[in-house]
């Protein structure tokens, strides 16, 4: 067997904003608090589980530049028109990163301007 992703560690000036925006996007919960850092996962999930979790570790360091990693999302339980507005009302904002304007998808930002693309394909919950 081979290694597998447990976590993904995203540094934040705010770890609870971005947990708290996550959580809501995602419908995560919060799992852990350690040293700053807040990790969410699913809902029944732990730290290390088999479902992968998102950390907010507590950064001062600025950001430079776009984002070299980043999430697509998809709607589970409504069409992509509909999530843009649930994620825009949660504090998402549209960035531009390049784009023609003929995707079919949106991209993102969360509070902390960290990109993320909200796909239009609908894809049933977990």
């Amino acid at each position: 067997m081979a290694c597998r992703i447990s976590e993904l560690v995203i540094d934040a000036a705010d770890p609870d904003l971005l947990a708290a925006f996550w959580s809501n996007a995602l419908g995560f919960v919060e799992l852990d608090r350690e040293a700053g850092s807040i990790a969410i996962g699913p809902r029944d999930s732990t730290v290390g589980g088999p479902q992968l979790t998102l950390v907010f570790s507590p950064s001062s360091d600025p950001r430079t530049g776009k984002l070299r990693l980043h999430f697509d999302v998809n709607p589970t339980d409504r069409d992509a028109d509909a999530e843009l507005e649930r994620l825009l009302a949660l504090g998402a904002k549209p960035t531009d990163i390049g784009q023609t304007g003929e995707e079919s998808w949106y991209v993102l930002a969360d509070p902390e301007g960290n990109e993320f693309c909200l796909l239009d394909t609908r894809l049933d919950p977990l």
